[in-house]
């Protein structure tokens, strides 16, 4: 299978030593990270680890480069590793305690037991073993943290054994669409999607990968000097394929994989007609790892990956066996209503948790949602329960270009009204959204997640709470 050499395999033979690991900028700049600077940077990041008393590491590193070495070289002594995206002093006060900290950001210098990256690479270590230490995968964890259902930090354990065998696994499928291009991302390392794809697998398969992500959908316009296979979220395509100056892209038959979040068909449908190419959808999340795939234009079916075993509970949400799966029974019930397919596919039907109740009433928030979208007006919608002498729905909403044009000049109340005989055609009046919020966009984490209590505070200042 080309160049892949699982991480645990590794040995300081296994690559050339003049061999790109990594590059900034485009493929074309020729700034290059190699194999000689892995094993000259992991050995010095080593003798640091080796020096602190502590069986954990803590890393943030935004960086890609600076992270690959802490994460590995903390495996090569045997350490467990705790990866966070949050680096707020009141969150990294909560989850880390004593453990020692990597990070290439300047906060390293006022923080205890707090190890700056580039500082430490930039040290001459003559006495350092350049020599690849070897990495078991079935002693090796390391752990993300999700918000989970309370919104405190929660700690998920993951294995490097199961993580080699997904690499293996996702190869064998798309190899040839991997091994024929670069690798560049819209997403964070820091979570499970953005490792596992923009940055554990490439380096195991021999594939360069980009040091920094992309952060504006603009920057892809410098990306014509080679092929690429881009690891995005749909917050970013949505930003893309709805820009009002349209991307002047010269892409060379790239490749696009999407995860952290639902594409709707429009959607898919414009990213082909942007980019030339239909998305791969994973489907997962923190505690199952990879579920499922799917591209739209073969159907809106999820094909589970041959690792998961799939079910459903009294609820139709989606129960999932799989190696990643570390509690008792080895199951996760996920809160992902499906309907099972009798071929083994899936298709999403919406989040148990998004069904709530109005005087008594069922609604589907997807659904609300959907219908607002289906308008054509819109480039991101959120519809929230709210609550307070009452219960009724609100809606905040970005305009696209034709919504921007259609709404031009018009007072709120009128855009309201346009609102409300709109899905007068499809609900109940109680079903209708009561609080309407305008914005130019919707807050979300950097993986495009939206959270219910960011979306309520767009309710709370006194100009936008008025009814509808």
């Amino acid at each position: 299978m080309s160049n892949f050499v699982p991480l645990s395999k590794m040995n300081s033979n296994s690559r050339d030593l003049s061999a790109p690991v990594c590059y900034k900028g485009v493929w074309g700049d020729n700034e290059y990270k190699t194999w000689k600077d892995v094993l000259n940077g992991t050995a010095v990041l080593r003798r640091q680890i080796n020096a602190v008393n502590s069986d954990k590491w803590l890393i943030h590193c935004e960086d890609s480069w600076h992270f690959l070495l802490a994460f590995v070289a903390s495996l090569q002594c045997n350490k467990e590793v705790m990866i966070t995206a949050n680096v707020s002093p009141g969150y990294l006060s909560e989850i880390r305690g004593s453990t020692p900290f990597f990070t290439d950001l300047e906060l390293a210098g006022g923080m205890e037991n707090s190890f700056h990256v580039p500082s430490l690479l930039n040290k001459k270590d003559e006495g350092a073993d350049s020599e690849f230490s070897s990495i078991n995968s079935e002693n090796a964890y390391f752990n993300f943290f999700t918000s989970g259902t309370t919104g405190a930090p929660k700690l998920i354990q993951q294995r490097l054994k199961e993580f080699e065998t997904d690499n293996k696994n996702i190869l064998d499928k798309w190899g040839d669409e991997f091994f024929t291009r670069k690798i560049c991302a819209t997403v964070s390392h820091h979570h499970i999607a953005g490792f596992l794809f923009s940055l554990l697998l490439p380096f195991t398969a021999g594939i360069p990968f980009r040091r920094s992500m992309i952060r504006m959908p603009e920057e892809l316009q410098k990306f014509s000097d080679a092929e690429y296979f881009i690891i995005t979220v749909p917050a970013f395509l949505k930003r893309a394929v709805e820009m009002e100056i349209p991307l002047n892209l010269k892409l060379k038959s790239p490749c696009i994989l999407a995860s952290g979040g639902f594409i709707f068909p429009d959607l898919a449908q414009k990213t082909f007609e942007v980019f030339g190419v239909w998305p791969w959808e994973m489907y997962g999340s923190t505690e199952t790892s990879g579920v499922g795939w799917r591209r739209q234009n073969e159907g809106p079916m999820f094909t589970p990956f041959p690792n998961c075993e799939l079910s459903v509970n009294e609820d139709n949400c989606l129960v999932v066996k799989s190696p990643y799966i570390k509690t008792k029974t080895g199951y996760f019930e996920t809160a992902d209503m499906v309907k099972l397919l009798p071929d083994g596919r899936f298709i999403l039907m919406g989040r148990i948790d998004s069904v709530v109740k109005i005087e008594e009433k069922r609604i589907s928030l997807p659904e609300v949602e959907k219908r607002i979208s289906d308008t054509g007006l819109v480039s991101d919608v959120c519809v929230i329960k709210l609550e307070d002498s009452r219960q009724y729905l609100a809606a905040a909403l970005v305009f696209n270009s034709k919504g921007k044009e259609k709404f031009d000049g018009l007072e709120k109340n009128e855009i309201n009204k346009f609102w409300r005989e709109n899905l007068l055609q499809f609900f109940e009046n109680v079903v209708i959204p009561k609080k309407w919020r305008y914005v130019d966009s919707l807050p979300a984490d950097p993986q495009g997640k939206k959270k219910k209590e960011d979306i309520e505070r767009l309710f709370i200042e006194k100009d936008y709470g008025s009814e509808s």
